[in-house]
């Protein structure tokens, strides 16, 4: 293969092709979006990843003319179906870049680092993606801390050279000098005198040290629910851990960084949570900031406290950003006060995932003496709600069910224990499904807002059988 030429490219508003619907796809559709591309997609099916992030998808196999009026083709299908790709943007002149099939392709998607406005790219020409992620790893990890403030520097010191005519052959030598200076004298000293030089980097990316973790909750999906100190932690982070509940268009937030799936998808774990923890810690004591984004709260179920544990006992700065749980979000999107005058003075919040623990939880409780809200439990809501009945609560008690919380295609099904248990409320969503169970379940205080034409959330509303 010849040499390539690196380049960097702006798709911002332009329109690129992502072909395939898998896990891979769905990993590059996150590439290109944080690069503002317009992007759609072409495949039968579509992860659900592709589903949440609200681009253009057309449900069908890839016909050649799906490349009219693009800028840019990625390939993320069956080596057939990529090679189908190539030949039609080979006709069209268009750069292809079909992953992991470098026989494909004519443009290769590198290893990025990004820190404080400096940009490195890694590539190995497609041969060998792993290596291209150890090397990127590697870069990161040795450049200097204070790069932010080099940046400023270097660009201080180059308008007034440009002022003064200076030649180029003579800038580089004199730049080296003055980082040499500033490198020398250390951050705190950068800045002692002088007004014009940087800042020094512990106190920039929003007044958070580096070396930094911030966990954070990002809320029941919709961006507009973020506390401000989550976005402002996002937009200052170098690294994003985020579990699979998180919308892509948070994630956007965090333009400058590097971005890591470490949840759970289809029952299987990217990393263990020990994992995770090793992570959090070694990328803080490398200097970088760190958000650790989690759907909801972080200490609702989050596991946010062990987080917090591990960071202390090994020393690591960190901050805690609570965000908005969806245990009386979801309730409250669909209408429902889980606490309400003369009719619920408390409220418990359960896990549904171990059903033991649910049916000693609330055998600790008069039955239907509270609004109870299930997170986790969707999968075994018949199970469930045979538990409640078995614990002397009515049949009848009303019961709900909100899928995908405040998202554009949230969904809530309303009914009794009874059509629960005998294996009703099926929702069509994947998406998280909140569970209430109580007096309070049979609410909807927006239906005469929605009414109206004042609600702001779609909402789709469903009825049990009968009902």
């Amino acid at each position: 293969m010849a040499d390539l030429l690196p380049l960097f490219v702006n798709l911002a508003g332009r329109h690129v092709v992502l072909v395939g619907g898998g896990p891979v796809a769905a990993a590059k559709l996150t590439q290109l979006l944080a690069a503002h591309a317009d992007v759609r997609v072409v495949a039968p099916d579509a992860h659900e990843e592709i589903e949440r992030a609200g681009v253009a998808i057309a449900r069908r196999a890839f016909v050649p003319s799906d490349l009219d009026d693009a800028w840019l083709v990625v390939a993320a299908a069956t080596a057939e179906v990529n090679r189908e790709v190539a030949d039609a943007a080979l006709t069209r002149r268009i750069f292809v870049n079909a992953v992991d099939d470098p026989a494909n392709a004519t443009a290769y998607l590198s290893g990025v680092v990004r820190r404080d406005g400096v940009t490195l790219a890694i590539s190995t020409s497609g041969a060998a993606p792993g290596l291209t992620a150890l090397l990127r790893e590697a870069l990161d990890a040795v450049l200097p801390r204070d790069l932010a403030a080099w940046v400023r520097e270097a660009g201080r010191l180059r308008i007034g050279w440009r002022r003064d005519g200076v030649p180029m052959a003579e800038r580089r030598p004199r730049l080296l000098e003055a980082l040499n200076r500033l490198y020398g004298a250390g951050p705190a000293a950068a800045g002692e005198g002088r007004s014009d030089l940087p800042r020094p980097a512990s106190t920039a990316g929003g007044g958070l040290p580096r070396g930094h973790v911030s966990l954070v909750g990002a809320g029941p999906g919709d961006p507009g629910l973020l506390t401000r100190r989550a976005a402002a932690r996002l937009r200052a982070a170098d690294l994003v851990l985020y579990d699979a509940l998180v919308d892509e268009r948070v994630l956007r937030l965090a333009r400058r960084a590097q971005r890591f799936f470490v949840g759970k998808r289809a029952g299987r774990h990217a990393l263990t949570q020990t994992e995770i923890h090793a992570v959090m810690i070694r990328a803080a004591r490398r200097g970088r900031r760190v958000v650790r984004l989690k759907g909801g709260d972080p200490f609702v179920f989050g596991r946010g406290g062990e987080e917090a544990l591990a960071l202390g006992a090994a020393g690591v700065p960190f901050d805690l950003v609570p965000g908005i749980t969806s245990a009386t979000a979801a309730p409250a999107l669909a209408g429902i006060p889980v606490t309400h005058r003369g009719i619920a003075a408390a409220l418990l919040v359960v896990s549904g995932h171990d059903e033991e623990l649910f049916a000693t939880l609330i055998g600790a409780i008069a039955p239907g003496g509270v609004s109870l809200v299930v997170l986790m439990g969707y999968g075994r809501r018949q199970a469930l709600a045979r538990r409640l009945i078995d614990g002397g609560w009515a049949r009848a008690t009303p019961a709900a069910l909100i899928a995908d919380a405040s998202l554009p295609q949230q969904a809530a099904w309303r009914g009794t224990l009874a059509d629960l248990a005998s294996g009703g409320g099926e929702m069509e969503s994947g998406g998280p499904t909140t569970m209430v169970v109580g007096a309070v379940a049979a609410f909807d205080v927006c239906a005469r807002s929605a009414a109206a034409g004042f609600s702001r959330a779609p909402r789709e509303v469903i009825q049990a059988p009968g009902r």
